[in-house]
């Protein structure tokens, strides 16, 4: 049995696999920083319905994955595989939680790195210092176990982030604080420069308010929808936006395939990249009907990382693996390859 752990934005989404079995759960950020250390590994045991004494391979995502370029073993890391805790985003301690109780745990684990400027993608793109975080690599490998090899995925939620795989590889990402909006984040624009520069908050706090839901009197997700579902302008103005971006972040990366003699198949992921109406829009804007992958495929993918590194793999979408499978000595050897 194969756990992936999915840190989001809003939420961590733990799945686990057993011969194509997949069972799930997620718990809010917010919630899960009031559960203790010691109890987290049963509780996510119990919410799975798993033992988890027989989980072979844990493959988790921490925050930006910025401070590693391979997929490494969680003993061997410092500073939890990034530069620092310093950046974009919320920062709760949930991911920290979650992390710091795996790593103590006697159950083998990998962690997955981000797209970075040190990352070995297309090099033109690495122009901007990170590309995505780790979670997005789940996505792109569970499209990847669908049987794709050349596919453009874009994961619109909290946040909007895209990326290409060429040849089975990673070959470049666009991140959220570069193009797209999602619903809370977004890039900088002219003003926002001019508000951090003028001391009225932190470039963090504008990219957190950069979202599409800034033009709104609405506070989250559910508030847009259930304003949308009302027919009001503020929320379908919200989500056409939204669509439009996330269609061009899409174009554009289908470029970067163009220049590899490539035409990608089109996946969304998300808790928007699957809201029929914007499905809808990004497809009729692209001419294209795209393949939806849902908001527990980081969750899955991730899992799915766990199970082929343990049966062999050392290179995941062209990332190396760092991963002596001789921790796993549990594991049957009749199954490894």
């Amino acid at each position: 049995m194969f756990l992936g752990i999915d840190h989001g934005t809003t939420a961590i989404r733990f799945a686990s696999l057993l011969d194509g079995t997949i069972n799930k759960f997620e718990i809010a950020r917010s919630k899960l920083i009031s559960i203790p250390e010691s109890e987290l590994i049963e509780h996510i045991g119990l919410n799975l319905n798993v033992d988890m004494n027989k989980i072979k391979l844990i493959a988790l995502t921490y925050s930006m994955g910025d401070g590693i370029i391979s997929i490494e073993d969680i003993k061997h890391l410092k500073n939890r595989g990034i530069k620092s805790n310093r950046g974009v985003g919320n920062r709760i301690g949930a991911g920290e939680l979650v992390f710091d109780a795996v790593k103590k745990s006697d159950i083998p684990s990998v962690v997955i790195p981000g797209i970075h400027s040190k990352s070995g993608t297309d090099p033109r793109l690495n122009i901007f210092s990170h590309s995505t975080s780790p979670e997005k690599i789940g996505i792109a490998y569970h499209a990847k176990c669908m049987g794709y090899n050349n596919y453009v995925v874009s994961d619109i939620s909290s946040n909007t982030v895209t990326l290409a795989v060429a040849n089975g590889e990673i070959k470049g990402a666009i991140d959220a604080c570069i193009f797209a909006p999602g619903v809370h984040h977004g890039p900088l624009d002219v003003q926002a420069i001019r508000d951090v520069d003028e001391g009225l908050y932190t470039a963090n706090d504008a990219f957190t308010k950069g979202g599409v839901l800034k033009r709104t009197p609405y506070s989250n997700l559910k508030e847009l929808l259930n304003a949308f579902s009302r027919n009001e302008k503020d929320a379908i103005l919200a989500l056409d936006t939204i669509a439009l971006f996330a269609a061009m972040e899409i174009n554009s990366l289908q470029l970067l395939l163009k220049d590899y003699d490539l035409q990608g198949e089109v996946f969304l992921a998300g808790s928007v990249g699957d809201i029929e109406y914007v499905v809808d829009k990004i497809n009729g804007t692209l001419g294209l009907k795209s393949q939806i992958l849902g908001k527990w495929s980081a969750a899955v993918g991730c899992a799915e990382i766990a199970r082929d590194i343990a049966y062999g793999s050392r290179k995941i979408l062209g990332i190396n693996v760092n991963f002596d499978s001789a921790e796993m000595e549990h594991f049957p050897d009749e199954r490894k390859r």
